[in-house]
């Protein structure tokens, strides 16, 4: 598999002020990762999307460094004021984007689930119909611009194996899949291994990610943690540091037949740059060694 990293493991130094986006390409190139994902696009002041994507492309093929994915936010279900089609057409703006910078995937939410407010049925599956009729308007459009589109398991409500499952299978489009985090089945509660074993085929993409882990039972242990659905607390840590298996949902992948790309999407509190540096020498022996 060739390794790479999300720009989104940069973003506290980025929002900071201490990098700017193009000094994330040069230091991605100089930690020697063999691509980068851009998890958005930070636009300096005067910049438009429109504007400062072919400058990203132009920086990143100066330094020999592919671009390989293209993540973005979506929600098919309150984005775009509730409007399901006008989100498609947000996205199939973002595809251009995408197109710009010259990546052959992109990745976009589905939906963080049905807000407080409706009325009726609230399920996951009572929101398959409507998630499947988007995914597919949007992969259909990326299609002819020979770009990939991909649900990660993301945001709670779309987030276990079973349901980014469903959604594939419904939107049963060779040009649609699945960007599978191994670290992000946590955040519902579901074992990483079962999760990774189920959705293993489906993978257009990976994100290498890893967290600390206390059971809800226990105190809050502070800042830096979140809750997971059920209630436990998580903490992104460097990868090979926290609980997740990492190593062996590397095994699993590759024994469903993937070897395409693994960006590291760090998430810890340590500095940045050392945290994806440690990240990267772990996940190099991991990968090295299943």
């Amino acid at each position: 598999m060739k390794i790479g990293v999300s720009s989104y493991s940069f973003s506290r130094l980025v929002g900071s002020g201490q990098m700017t986006q193009l000094d994330v390409v040069a230091k991605t190139k100089a930690m020697g990762f063999d691509f980068i994902e851009f998890s958005g696009l930070s636009l300096p002041e005067g910049e438009t999307l429109e504007t400062f994507a072919p400058k990203v492309r132009e920086a990143c093929e100066a330094a020999g460094l592919p671009i390989v994915n293209y993540t973005i936010g979506a929600d098919l279900i309150n984005g775009s004021n509730g409007d399901w089609k006008a989100e498609v057409e947000r996205l199939k703006g973002e595809l251009k984007i995408a197109k710009a910078l010259g990546v052959t995937g992109m990745r976009h939410d589905a939906t963080r689930g049905f807000p407080a407010t409706h009325v009726g049925p609230r399920g996951f599956d009572d929101a398959l119909p409507l998630l499947v009729r988007g995914c597919r308007a949007v992969t259909e459009f990326a299609a002819d611009l020979g770009i990939r589109t991909m649900v990660e398991n993301h945001g709670f409500f779309c987030q276990d194996s079973e349901r980014v499952e469903k959604l594939a299978n419904g939107v049963n489009h060779p040009n649609f899949g699945l960007l599978v985090d191994v670290g992000n089945f946590l955040c519902a509660d579901e074992p990483s291994l079962l999760a990774v074993g189920r959705v293993a085929s489906y993978a257009f993409h990976v994100h290498a990610k890893d967290f600390h882990v206390k059971a809800a039972s226990q105190p809050d242990p502070g800042k830096g943690w979140f809750r997971s659905r059920g209630g436990n607390f998580l903490r992104g840590s460097i990868i090979g540091h926290g609980e997740v298996p990492v190593q062996a949902c590397l095994g699993i992948l590759k024994r469903a037949g993937y070897d395409g790309t693994l960006s590291i999407e760090f998430e810890g509190m340590e500095n940045p740059v050392d945290g994806i540096a440690i990240s990267l020498e772990n996940l190099r022996r991991f990968e090295a060694a299943c």
